[in-house]
């Protein structure tokens, strides 16, 4: 008999066990019986054709329609070559099985087949195909005659590879499933009750050998779950480690720094900045550390939140953090905050507070002197609030006292850069809080964020304008036309523009061969770049406007050079990557075009969009694209601009996008170690696992009285996956 953890090599043979591992890094019985189906096909009926993605390496029941062979000449060789083309039908649609220099498979696929065909769905000339398929005839006439088997009517349909099909892994599947043990459940049985789930070990083997669709479906649910509750079991060990954890307390303190910045702000603080400033003034005050999430909406007051938290902590007699993503992200926020604070930020000089603090900035591309003056201040403690990007990560730059990291825009750094950088506070951990003007939905928010407390601002400050936003078919050349009228139209009533592309120019052409956003693989051109469609706007409809350019491979001071001259006005039209993405912020700037904007996820667009409209002067947001109508690429378009709703566009994106690492591997590019869980769908069965989990947890930290469960906690936390649940 085998056990869960039994290598795959003894039980399997060599070959097999060889090719799993290849294929999918499978080395145990566990890493083979955790591969669960995709669907569930019944053997009576014929694959519906529809359920097809792009993309993905399917399996398919299907009758031949037609099968025939072409010749046709290779370019650039003048050789001979055979294309097969076989017509699979579910009785609705069709499919084409396509086969190279194969003449014998027409012979071997005549109409009124029925076969099983594995292979990834692709497109071609605007229809789907399978290139080089695998295939296994079952016979010819009505489908119900080749089920000779009863109890193998249904049968599991597996996520495979070309080398790997799908009825390889069933068959590997159950070779270990007729010798496995009977496998101890790790979900504690009034947990188990509470959801009226069945057993883990009926449950594993009723989706991979089921008797039929309602044994699958139990076995989904009872495994989906199962994924869902040890995550929210690990997290809420999390939360409750972190309460144990002391931090030093940084009390508001009344006439303090907080308080005299709070009495020259020109503005009011809207409710939901003060709300929160309350709730984060709460967390600095207590004995352990404070990690909150603060998410909001482009333009929310954010920044605001925060430096009001810095100047709490440099109050208490601590030093504050911000870490940015970018150097010209960076440079902002450290001309906005001098600029914020005034005489608060010039301690020791003569127009300074007397008790004022200093800013100090670092970044990558400092000089050797701005670097030993910055590095003493912070090393010191004269300045109090720091502002850079990684270049605060490195080993030479200590801190005197730090209370307080803030991370802005947080899902642009890895995890081992956010814990370099709070590592800095030595044995005593400092306060946290990080930004996203990402909204996130509710879902990743209990998952990616589980032990993070979650403040959301979802007002914006009064005198913000609209946005319109409208998608401009590129292939009218009159549309665009008018495209740069309003650009010139804007420019001509002393406002500004942004124009941005998706890269910068110049790369290889292996970069420029990237597949379309919805997985069509149909050819494309390369993206368009900031060096072709300034030089064309600058010989053409912008010739008369100060037009100049930003991307990333430009250096810092030309960077910073050029946003500066942009904020004060001294250039119309700025043609950039998205390194203006994240907090770049000129009041004056009332028109984006984002060129090629198909090839921008939703976040990048809403972000992007969130840019203008920043003053008094309603913004304009054109989204040009060659994406035809009614293709997924223009109706993610079209949601951008039918709301300004960054919520609402956020659960769009998720449902646009794979499902990723809700541990953390959207940062390191591995696959995601949920299988069946979904959070895009499954928020009930989430919040579900929360609050059963946090009260399991609650009776029982440490899991002594669950040793099954803290051995799947202990598989999840050993996972190199989970390094963000360890680091974060």
């Amino acid at each position: 008999m085998a056990t869960l953890d039994d290598l795959l090599g003894p039980l399997l043979g060599k070959r097999s066990a060889d090719a799993l591992g290849k294929a999918f890094g499978f080395r145990t019985v566990r890493d083979l019986l955790t591969h669960y189906p995709r669907r569930l096909d019944d053997r009576g009926a014929l694959t519906d054709m529809s359920r097809l993605t792009l993309g993905e390496h399917a399996t398919v029941l299907g009758r031949v329609r037609a099968a025939k062979e072409m010749r046709y000449r290779v370019k650039g060789t003048g050789r001979q070559a055979t294309r097969t083309e076989v017509v699979i039908t579910d009785g609705q649609r069709d499919l084409a099985a396509t086969f190279f220099n194969q003449q014998w498979r027409a012979g071997a696929l005549k109409p009124g087949m029925v076969a099983f065909f594995s292979g990834k769905v692709g497109l071609f000339n605007g229809r789907r195909q399978l290139v080089q398929p695998l295939f296994e005839v079952l016979g010819s006439g009505s489908v119900d005659e080749f089920d000779v088997d009863e109890t193998k009517r249904f049968w599991p349909i597996y996520p495979a590879t070309a080398k790997v099909s799908s009825q390889q892994i069933a068959r590997c599947i159950e070779t270990a499933l007729a010798v496995l043990d009977d496998v101890p459940d790790p979900l504690p049985a009034e947990v188990r009750r509470s959801r009226r789930l069945i057993g883990y070990d009926e449950a594993l083997r009723g989706i991979h050998l089921p008797a039929g669709p309602t044994e699958y479906a139990q076995a989904q649910e009872r495994l989906r779950f199962d994924e869902a509750f040890v995550l929210q079991t690990v997290l809420a060990q999390r939360r409750s480690l972190a309460r144990t954890l002391t931090a030093v307390p940084r009390p508001r303190r009344p006439e303090g720094l907080a308080d005299r910045f709070d009495a020259r702000l020109p503005f009011e603080l809207t409710i939901g900045q003060r709300e929160i400033g309350e709730v984060v003034a709460g967390d600095l005050g207590r004995t352990f550390p404070m990690q909150r999430l603060l998410q909001g909406e482009v333009g929310s007051g954010k920044t605001i939140v925060a430096l009001r938290a810095m100047l709490q902590v440099v109050d208490a007699g601590g030093q504050a953090v911000l870490l940015a993503p970018t150097e010209v992200l960076a440079a902002q926020h450290h001309r906005a905050i001098l600029a914020m604070l005034g005489p608060l930020a010039e301690a020791g000089m003569l127009t300074g507070d007397h008790e004022g603090t200093r800013v100090a900035l670092l970044t990558g591309s400092a000089g050797a002197a701005h670097r030993r003056s910055a590095t003493l201040d912070i090393a010191s403690g004269a300045a109090g609030i720091v502002v850079g990007t990684h270049a605060l990560l490195e080993d030479k730059v200590r801190f005197a006292e730090l209370g307080l990291v803030v991370v802005d825009e947080q899902h642009r750094f890895g995890v081992e850069q956010r814990a370099a950088l709070t590592a800095k506070a030595g044995f005593t951990p400092p306060h946290v809080l990080v930004m996203t003007a990402t909204p996130i939905p509710r879902t990743v928010a209990m998952t990616v964020f589980g032990d993070l407390d979650v403040s959301t601002l979802r007002e914006l400050p009064e005198g913000r304008s609209p946005i319109q936003t409208t998608v401009v078919p590129a292939e009218h050349p009159a549309w665009m036309d008018r495209v740069w009228q309003r650009v010139r139209e804007e420019a001509a009533a002393r406002h500004q523009a942004y124009v941005v592309c998706p890269r910068i120019g110049g790369e290889p052409e292996s970069a420029m061969e990237e597949p379309a956003a919805d997985d069509t693989y149909e050819p494309r051109r390369p993206p368009l770049a900031v060096a072709d469609v300034a030089a064309d706007l600058v010989a053409g409809p912008l010739r008369d406007l100060r037009v100049y350019v930003l991307h990333g491979r430009m250096p810092a001071e030309d960077k910073d050079d050029v946003m500066q001259r942009f904020a004060a006005g001294d250039i119309d039209v700025l043609v950039s990557t998205t390194v203006i993405e994240v907090g770049v912020d000129v009041a004056n700037a009332t028109v984006m075009v984002l060129m090629d904007a198909d090839r921008f996820g939703v976040s990048s667009l809403h972000q992007l969009r969130g840019r203008v409209g920043r003053g008094a002067a309603p913004g304009l947001c054109l989204l040009v694209t060659e994406a035809p109508a009614g293709s997924p690429s223009r109706e993610r378009l079209d949601a951008v601009a039918a709301t300004s709703d960054g919520f609402e566009l956020s659960q769009l994106d998720l449902e646009t996008r794979r499902e990723g690492d809700v541990l953390g591997a959207l940062q390191s590019g591995r696959r995601s170690s949920l299988k069946l869980l979904s959070v895009v769908r499954d928020v009930e069965v989430i919040a579900g696992a929360r609050e059963l989990a946090e009260q399991l947890v609650h009776d029982d930290p440490l899991l002594d009285r669950h040793p099954e469960l803290a051995a799947e906690v202990h598989r999840m936390l050993s996972d190199e996956q989970a390094g963000y649940l360890e680091k974060s």
